[in-house]
């Protein structure tokens, strides 16, 4: 995603490269929340990525795209390219969206951060925007980690605002109430840092690997 001249734009490389753009007399939460509308002579749909279904309006799901922009192929690579374009010549994109009634989209994460608790599909992105509501948050990564009766548990990784210091009690105490019960953290862990890239992206597979470590599970 891109913001560019009071516009925000959302696309990939195997999409050349943009296919959702905001118009400058959007509101401020549409340019704030969503990435905009479908462009012309392309589609978009949200598919369930558990069942391959299409859901409905203002459902999560994967995003695809199909249309004029959508790569050939990957190079040399038809394995590859079958894994990310249908048949019918959809591209998932393996970003989790929303798509409301007026075709704007919102973009809520991706397809292998989604955690799968006990049959509930569950979106971190959700989560962290929830509790980066908390007063002495500074920040909060959220990530499924490996549980033997309900497939995946939640794990809020947390770093602390300078000088505050924070329970896990004082968390969950935080979400009950607010947020379904089936969302509320099983694991709080309070850390210093997180697995980065060179480019200082979050690395989550990591961070689940060093949770899952670090709870002994």
């Amino acid at each position: 995603m891109l913001v560019q001249g009071g516009k925000v734009a959302y696309g990939t490389t195997e999409n050349s490269p943009v296919t959702f753009m905001g118009f400058p007399n959007d509101s401020i939460a549409r340019k704030t929340e969503t990435v905009g509308c479908v462009f012309p002579h392309t589609e978009a749909k949200i598919e369930d990525p558990e069942t391959g279904k299409s859901v409905p309006l203002n459902t999560p799901g994967e995003l695809q795209i199909r249309g004029y922009c959508v790569m050939l192929g990957y190079w040399d690579d038809p394995t590859k390219t079958s894994e990310v374009v249908t048949a019918e010549r959809w591209y998932k994109t393996g970003d989790l969206a929303i798509l409301d009634e007026h075709g704007y989209c919102k973009i809520i994460g991706r397809c292998k951060d989604m955690i799968i608790r006990g049959g509930e599909n569950i979106y971190p992105a959700e989560l962290e925007k929830f509790l980066h509501t908390h007063p002495k948050v500074e920040e909060v990564q959220v990530v499924g980690v490996k549980d033997s009766r309900m497939g995946e548990e939640i794990c809020a990784c947390i770093r602390v605002r300078a000088g505050q210091d924070c329970t896990e009690e004082e968390i969950k105490a935080f979400c009950k109430g607010k947020i379904s019960h089936f969302k509320i953290p099983r694991y709080v862990v309070f850390v210093g840092q997180y697995p980065l890239t060179v480019s200082g992206k979050i690395q989550k597979y990591k961070l689940r690997e060093q949770m899952e470590k670090h709870l002994q599970l």
